[in-house]
């Protein structure tokens, strides 16, 4: 191994690390020790401001290849050639917990996938379950506060099965349909290994004619799926918190890859209104038998991060991060994480985030973006950072127009609910799909945790039970005692 010299951060040689400068051996510190204030100032600010939901991760890198040209469907360039890899990093997490909470509870699991295609990045930020609590992003706040640490005790909700996460649920029935996936054993894993993951919102892919689609999509993990129920979690959440952590570190370290297999719903625009569903509603799913899944391509992931804050800690994704042939639906949780996601992280990580080593393209980047903290990219530019100029010859001049789905949309201005707001009909065709067992589970891991809420708030939430379907009502009132 190459010999290497302790230095500062300035590339000084540090001869001495382990004594400070003073007045002698007993003496007072010099402020002149700058190889002390260096070490403290920096230890000082080793933390950024935490992730505020999926805040508990883990990362590795790897690579996406298509099995065949989508051109078809769109014309993003990573999405054609069979033959070529794009470099990819992916990051699992937990959603409600802090950086120290266990792999184990209760709880969604983030997918985000960050491709670093020839045109930019393109982040697929998802879920392990196809569906979320919320379908409008106005009550993401409320939806996230409510699941968080009392704000007097900053007692975790979770942790107590106090009453305030089910008082949301139980206000906001579109959530009754998330509720029978995370109580199910879906909502309790050890190993992203075996974990599948959606992007749960509707995308669009358009193609070279500019004829748009829409797109669910859906990661299958090569070894399958697989779960523990809830005393299981709770026994590793006390013994071994980070096992999902370090079973991915551990087998990608041992020579092994970890596979999914990338899968797309596909649906024609036309089709949109002739469903008995919103297909744009994030608490929806769409029925595979009507919408098959199409494989797309091979995800592998065979390298760890070397540096943990560097690389999983600092990664970034955002929805809004989209290339060429793929575009937005309307999905109004999808339309408020466009603005959120690269919001939070300019705040959290700086508004530079993007020049940091995990998060900066492949493709080379041009902009007249020159200040702001951490700023380091050698743009050039000479005296020009606007456009349109003429003293850089017009550089760095507007991309050529790339085809676009040029949809029409009127409406009157105001604050409204979707018209396909059945909030029950999928979370009880989801109950009636599970087999005994998993009904089981289901239902005791309900009673389990709501049973601690205050009776209102059972109540409420027996009769929203009640609705998606009758037996899992009664199965739930019956297993707290509320009906004889």
């Amino acid at each position: 191994m190459k010999d290497k010299k302790l230095t500062t951060n300035q590339g000084v040689p540090v001869t001495d690390n382990q004594n400070s400068l003073t007045v002698g051996e007993r003496g007072p510190t010099l402020l002149q020790d700058v190889q002390l204030i260096e070490k403290l100032s920096n230890f000082d600010r080793e933390r950024i401001p935490e992730r505020v939901v999926h805040a508990r991760g883990a990362g590795a890198h790897g690579y996406f290849q298509v099995y065949h040209s989508m051109e078809k469907y769109t014309y993003a360039q990573f999405l054609q050639d069979p033959d070529k890899q794009t470099p990819v990093f992916v990051r699992f997490s937990t959603v409600v917990g802090a950086r120290g909470s266990a792999d184990t509870v209760r709880d969604p699991r983030g997918f985000a996938v960050k491709f670093y295609t020839e045109e930019g990045n393109y982040d697929l930020v998802g879920n392990n379950l196809p569906v979320f609590f919320i379908r409008d992003a106005i009550k993401f706040p409320d939806m996230v506060q409510a699941f968080k640490p009392v704000p007097d005790t900053n007692i975790p909700t979770s942790s107590s099965a106090n009453s305030r996460f089910w008082d949301f649920i139980s206000l906001t029935p579109e959530s009754i349909h998330m509720i029978t996936w995370l109580f199910s054993d879906r909502g309790t894993v050890k190993s992203y290994r075996k974990m599948e993951g959606f992007g749960v919102n509707t995308y669009k892919w358009v193609n070279h004619e500019g004829k748009a689609v829409y797109i669910k999509y859906h990661w299958k993990p090569k070894l399958g799926v697989e779960t523990i129920d809830r005393h299981e979690a709770n026994l590793l959440a006390g013994e071994d918190p980070d096992i999902a952590t370090r079973d991915l570190y551990d087998t990608i370290a041992s020579g092994e890859t970890v596979e999914y297999e990338l899968n797309v719903q596909m649906m024609e625009i036309s089709e949109e209104f002739s469903q008995s569903f919103d297909p744009l509603d994030a608490t929806k799913t769409w029925p595979e038998e009507k919408f098959p899944l199409v494989p797309v391509g091979k995800m592998v992931l065979n390298r760890n991060p070397e540096n943990y804050f560097a690389e999983v800690e600092q990664a970034a994704f955002s929805p809004s991060s989209i290339v060429p042939g793929i575009d937005f639906s309307a999905d109004k949780l999808l339309q408020g994480r466009t603005f959120s996601y690269a919001d939070t992280q300019r705040y959290r990580v700086g508004p530079n985030y993007l020049q940091l080593p995990i998060n900066r393209p492949l493709a080379e980047v041009n902009n007249n973006q020159r200040d702001g903290p951490m700023q380091y990219a050698p743009y050039g530019g000479g005296t020009v950072n606007y456009e349109p100029n003429t003293l850089s010859d017009g550089m760095p001049r507007e991309a050529s127009v790339t085809p676009t789905d040029d949809q029409r949309i009127e409406g009157v201005l105001k604050r409204q609910k979707i018209k396909l707001t059945n909030n029950f009909d999928q979370a009880g065709q989801r109950y009636r799909s599970l087999g005994k067992v998993d009904q089981d589970h289901l239902v005791d891991n309900i009673v389990d945790s709501l049973g601690n809420a205050d009776k209102p708030i059972q109540e409420l939430m027996v009769s929203n039970l009640t609705k998606a379907d009758a037996d899992l009502g009664s199965r739930v009132a019956k297993g707290m005692g509320t009906l004889k």
